[in-house]
């Protein structure tokens, strides 16, 4: 595996009441694979490449929810960083035997996310493709704390969308109030994007949490929707076009909230 650049998301993982199901539901939509890892943890593999892992909740209270880690060389002085930039650490840095090392935090908004310092594991084996992660964007209230948190604990650069919805982070409507990150020592922009953030306005529930969305691509959006759907999932956004092709979010058979998009034709991703 190749190493991935610093602060850029190299893993994601969903916790789940029901692992099993889990396995069922996900296997049928994207046809991963599955094989065992430490505890109640399964890998997920498309074409025999690492793209994910279903885990089961341990604990009740914990949400059912995917969650999307970016990679550190430092795990120790990224969380530092956190707690400088006045985010909050949920777990502090543990060891996962030889893989590497994780940390859990959350965004002066409250939206949760992780780091992944490797070890004999980097992350992903397969992403951009069909069955694999493609994006991530944090959907917030808080945009100018959680902007300047982004970029001084990762160093992303930012790239605004405009009011006409120009840009192409594969992600945003027309008028959305849309950033999109690139690492440091890149040129700004969609070329080198790597995730992003939307704004929760007022449309919707005061109740409703500043979160991570994590994005897979698809040969077929509506397809993927419809066949969401069918194996007892639930469609939270139709199938609608986007810059980079055609997206939907969905939720798996036990309320996991994930997106699906269908690249351009052009061939270009959210990437």
């Amino acid at each position: 595996m190749a190493a991935f650049a610093r602060s850029a998301p190299c893993w994601v993982d969903v916790q789940l009441p029901d692992l099993e199901a889990g396995k069922r539901f996900y296997g049928e939509l994207f046809g991963w694979t599955f094989r065992a890892g430490d505890g109640p943890y399964a890998d997920a593999l498309s074409d025999g490449k690492l793209v994910a892992a279903l885990a089961a909740k341990q604990d009740g209270r914990m949400p059912t929810a995917w969650g999307v880690y970016f990679a550190t060389d430092d795990i120790v002085a990224t969380v530092a960083r956190i707690r400088e930039a006045g985010g909050q650490v949920i777990t502090d840095p543990v060891r996962a035997g030889r893989a590497g090392a994780l940390a859990q935090a959350a965004d002066p908004g409250g939206a949760v996310f992780g780091l992944w310092q490797a070890g004999d594991r980097e992350g992903f084996e397969k992403q951009n493709e069909p069955g694999s992660f493609c994006w991530t964007e944090v959907h917030t209230r808080q945009k100018d704390r959680v902007d300047a948190f982004y970029e001084e604990v990762f160093g992303f650069q930012g790239t605004d969308l405009d009011a006409s919805g120009a840009g192409e982070s594969g992600t945003a409507e027309s008028g959305v109030d849309f950033r999109m990150w690139s690492p440091a020592g890149t040129e700004p922009g969609p070329d080198t994007a790597v995730g992003g953030r939307s704004v929760i306005t007022d449309a919707f529930p005061a109740e409703m949490p500043s979160y991570f969305l994590s994005y897979f691509a698809v040969e077929d959006c509506n397809a993927a929707a419809g066949h969401a759907v069918r194996l007892g999932g639930r469609i939270s956004e139709p199938p609608f076009d986007i810059p980079y092709g055609r997206m939907a979010v969905l939720q798996d058979d036990q309320g996991a909230v994930f997106a699906v998009l269908q690249p351009a034709v052009s061939g270009k991703r959210a990437e």
